[in-house]
C-alpha cells in the first residue's frame, strides 16, 4: 500500500479551519480520506463516498490541538530543528523556544519560569514529583495521598509499599471531596509527601488545595497535586495554593501529546530519576522536544487568555445538556447535579441497568465520543474505584458515563448527543 499525508487550510468566514488528507492506494486504486472541520470522508481520491458527522465530547481524555499551539511547532519540525544543547545559532533557535515556553507556563502558574521542568506528560511528571522528593528526603517514609488520584499517583505509590513506604489513603465524601481534617490527623513527624490532585479526572470534582497547600506548609512537608485535569480550565496560583510541586500534560488543555511539565519550587525540588546529559537543569535528561515545548507554551498561553470564556460557555452547554436528557428520560442519573466545585463542562451519568462500555459503542455508532468512566483505566473491567470511594454501588458504577464538553462544541451538536443518551 502507497500513502501520502497532506495538511491545508480551509478559511471559512471568520474560522479557520484544518483540513488533513490522507491519499493512499490499495490493489491498484487510488483512495482518499479527508478531515475537514470534524467531518470525516473516505472514498476514491477524486471524490467523496461517505461522510460521517463526529460529536466529541470526550475532552477529559484529550483536547483537540488548538491553532496557536499547530503555529507555534511548525518552524521546529522543519527548519528549526537544531538541537536546543548546542552552542551554534540553530540551537541558540531551539533554546529561545524552550525558554519561550517556560514563561508562558511560568506567567500561567504565577511562577518562576526557572522552575518549570519539561517532561514527556503528566505520568513523567507525578513520578517524578513524588519519587524524586522521596529519594530527596531518605530519612521519611510515610506518604498521604487519595483514593480519588490517577493511576500515574495512585499506583506509584502502591508500588512505593513493597519497598517499606507506609500509604495514608484519604477517603472522600459524597460528593467526591478530600477532608482536609482527616489529612491533618494522617500527618506525622514520618511523613515526607501530601500528593493530592487538582480535579479529578473521573468526575471534575476540584479538591481543597488551598487548605491541603496550607496544612503541609505548617507541617513543612512538600505537597505536590496532579493537575493535569485542572491546569489551562481553571486558575491555579502555586504561591497563593502553597503548592510545591504541580504536575500537568499538554494535551489536556490543547497542546500536543507526548510533553507536559512538573513545577518545582525551588526548596522542593526532587532529585533526578533519569541519568543523562544533565538537561533541563539536571533534573530530567534527555534532549528536549523544541516542537511540543513549542505547542505547549502556546496552548498553555492561550487557554489562559480565553479561560473565564470558556468557563461560561461550558457551563452553559452543559447545563443545556442536562436539561435536554432529563426532559428526554427522567431515568438517567445526574451525578452531582448542581454541584458548584467542579471543572466547566463535566457531566457524569449514571444509568441504571446498562454497560458502560456498551453504551459508549452504540453512542460511537452513532457518531458521538463519550468515556465509561476515566479513558485513562478504560478496559480494566474493575468498577471505578473513585465512584467507588465516594460510595456508590457497583451496579449504580457499572452504567456510568463520563461527558466533558469542549469550547468547540455546539449548542446543536450538545442537544443531539443529549438526545442520543436519552435514547439508549
Amino acid at each position: 500500500m502507497d500513502s501520502s499525508l497532506g495538511l491545508c487550510e480551509n478559511n471559512l468566514g471568520k474560522k479557520r479551519d484544518l483540513d488533513l488528507h490522507i491519499s493512499f492506494v490499495i490493489d491498484g486504486q487510488p483512495l482518499r480520506a479527508d478531515i475537514s472541520d470534524g467531518r470525516y470522508y473516505t472514498g476514491p481520491s477524486d471524490s467523496f463516498m461517505e461522510e460521517i458527522s463526529v460529536i466529541y465530547l470526550d475532552h477529559a481524555a484529550t483536547a483537540p490541538l488548538c491553532r496557536e499551539a499547530f503555529e507555534a511547532m511548525q518552524p521546529y519540525l522543519t527548519e528549526r530543528f537544531g538541537n536546543p544543547s548546542a552552542l551554534y545559532d540553530a540551537g541558540t533557535e531551539g533554546r529561545r523556544a524552550l525558554n519561550a515556553a517556560r514563561r508562558q507556563i511560568a506567567q500561567a502558574l504565577g511562577a518562576d519560569p526557572a522552575e518549570i521542568f519539561l517532561t514527556s506528560g503528566g505520568t513523567e511528571s507525578d513520578n517524578l514529583a513524588i519519587i524524586g522528593t522521596l529519594l530527596a528526603r531518605p530519612g521519611k517514609k510515610h506518604i498521604i495521598t487519595s483514593m480519588l488520584e490517577h493511576p500515574a499517583v495512585f499506583e506509584t505509590v502502591r508500588r512505593l509499599e513493597r519497598f517499606g513506604y507506609r500509604v495514608t489513603y484519604l477517603r472522600p465524601d459524597e460528593n467526591g471531596r478530600i477532608r482536609v481534617r482527616e489529612a491533618g490527623e494522617a500527618v506525622c513527624a514520618d511523613t515526607a509527601l501530601i500528593s493530592v490532585m487538582y480535579a479529578n479526572n473521573e468526575t471534575g470534582v476540584l479538591q481543597p488545595v488551598r487548605e491541603l497547600g496550607e496544612l503541609a506548609a505548617s507541617a513543612g512537608i512538600p505537597f505536590h497535586t496532579d493537575a493535569v485535569q485542572a491546569f489551562g480550565h481553571v486558575p491555579v496560583s502555586v504561591r497563593g495554593d502553597n503548592i510545591g510541586l504541580l504536575s500537568a500534560s499538554a494535551h489536556k488543555f490543547g497542546g500536543p501529546k507526548g510533553i507536559g511539565f512538573l513545577y518545582a519550587r525551588q526548596d522542593c525540588r526532587p532529585e533526578p530519576l533519569f541519568m543523562g546529559g544533565g538537561q533541563e537543569a539536571g533534573l530530567r535528561s534527555g534532549t528536549e522536544a523544541t516542537a511540543l515545548a513549542a505547542g505547549m507554551g502556546a496552548a498553555a498561553a492561550a487557554a489562559c487568555r480565553d479561560m473565564e470564556q470558556n468557563r461560561e460557555r461550558l457551563e452553559t452547554l452543559a447545563k443545556l445538556f442536562v436539561q435536554e436528557l432529563e426532559q428526554k428520560n427522567s431515568r438517567v442519573r445526574i451525578l452531582l447535579k448542581g454541584s458548584g466545585n467542579r471543572l466547566p463542562g463535566f457531566v457524569v451519568l449514571l444509568l441504571a441497568g446498562q454497560e458502560s462500555s456498551r453504551l459508549v459503542m452504540a453512542l460511537n455508532r452513532a457518531g458521538i465520543c463519550v468515556s465509561g468512566g476515566s479513558a485513562c483505566a478504560a478496559g480494566s473491567g474493575e468498577p471505578s474505584r473513585v465512584l467507588t470511594a465516594m460510595g456508590l454501588l457497583p451496579e449504580e458504577i457499572r452504567g456510568s458515563l463520563r461527558i466533558t464538553i469542549g469550547p468547540e462544541n455546539t449548542r446543536e451538536e450538545v442537544l443531539e448527543a443529549a438526545g442520543a443518551v436519552a435514547a439508549l
